[in-house]
């Protein structure tokens, strides 16, 4: 059975017989997880087997896990600082701040990798704009900057054997209004955009694996939001930026997506036919039942085979992780990040 483009969520820390039920659907390719679904590391490691075994090709984990405010998994794993730390090591020098930017992506995918994690919803592109929810979880507000700290994130994510997925395309970081509740408006022009599209274009020549486009409207390009826009995803995206990888929508269940188009079958068939290959669909069951039952979609072989090389590489377990000189590296810098001062830290929701 072929990945299909439904990515779902569990009530739980294990999976239940509804649970496997939903998974055995054509309609599911992978799960993503959160911290109701996390006891300590052994049972995280159970539990993404458990969710490999149900198909063949195994279903995709995913997980939001950032550092600072977006990380699912803490009791057991290095608790990340968020993407701005980077961002001020950058300022200060250049050098150290990547090189803290490539060990932080490394820790963050080596240790999920060590509990069969595929793959974390990171890093986070957007612009610093000083006026949205983002706040933090960008790394800086110059595009040149954000894109050198990014693929520094990209490429630390690739040594431990995980893709990265860069959001949230093609930005976020303008608009005021937050996508979990409304849908927020970004008034430029493309041209004026150019500055946010910067870190997706030198992600995209590297090998950028992933995408994750946001619920965000730029009437001015297209009247659609750009997660349900094929002028956003197959004519900027796949063709002027040559994007060959995964394109994510944002959790459908959002209110960003509900103020776009009114039910979830019509957003989930709106995404799809704009050339999304995996639509998120988060805390809300009776949506993913909705789905399962009433949406009818062709199979996309292409879509399929891009997600199939989404799993993670082979990786050492936990144990031998801690061992290795990388790992106690990565530590060392993550404790000089966590001692040096630090910054504000704004309010904020996480996706």
């Amino acid at each position: 059975m072929s990945l299909g483009p439904l990515m779902i969520d569990l009530a739980g820390t294990s999976v239940t017989a509804e649970d496997r039920e939903l998974l055995h659907h054509p309609l599911v390719g992978g799960v993503i997880l959160f911290t109701r679904n996390y006891t300590d590391p052994a049972q995280l490691t159970a539990l993404a087997s458990a969710i490999h075994a149900e198909r063949t090709p195994p279903l995709i984990v995913a997980v939001d896990h950032e550092g600072g405010r977006v990380q699912r998994f803490r009791e057991g794993f290095s608790v990340l600082p968020p993407a701005r730390r980077s961002g001020h090591e950058f300022d200060l020098d250049a050098r150290a701040g990547l090189a803290l930017s490539r060990a932080m992506g490394w820790l963050m995918a080596a240790e999920l990798r060590a509990h069969g994690v595929d793959i974390s919803f990171a890093p986070c592109v957007d612009l610093d704009h000083g006026v949205s929810v983002i706040g933090d979880r960008a790394f800086h507000a110059e595009p040149e900057a954000v894109a050198q700290l990014s693929l520094a994130w990209m490429l630390g994510m690739r040594d431990a054997g995980m893709a990265a997925t860069a959001k949230h395309f093609p930005g976020h970081g303008a608009v005021v209004a937050d996508s979990h509740l409304t849908l927020p408006v970004d008034r430029r022009s493309l041209p004026d955009l150019a500055g946010d599209l910067t870190p997706y274009r030198r992600l995209i020549a590297n090998g950028l694996p992933a995408v994750m486009a946001a619920h965000v409207l730029f009437p001015v390009v297209d009247p659609a939001p750009a997660s349900l826009s094929s002028r956003w995803i197959r004519d900027v995206l796949r063709g002027e930026l040559v994007f060959q990888g995964v394109v994510f929508s944002d959790d459908l269940s959002m209110g960003g997506a509900a103020a776009a188009y009114g039910d979830v079958v019509t957003r989930a068939q709106q995404a799809l036919s704009a050339g999304c290959d995996m639509l998120p669909v988060c805390n809300n069951r009776a949506s993913v039942i909705e789905l399962l039952e009433h949406l009818d979609v062709e199979p996309q072989p292409a879509s399929s085979l891009r997600l199939v090389r989404l799993h993670g590489r082979a990786s050492p377990a936990r144990a031998a992780l801690e061992a290795s000189p990388e790992w106690m590296r990565a530590r060392e810098l993550l404790a000089r990040a966590t001692a040096a001062p630090s910054l504000t830290l704004e309010a904020g929701r996480d996706t």
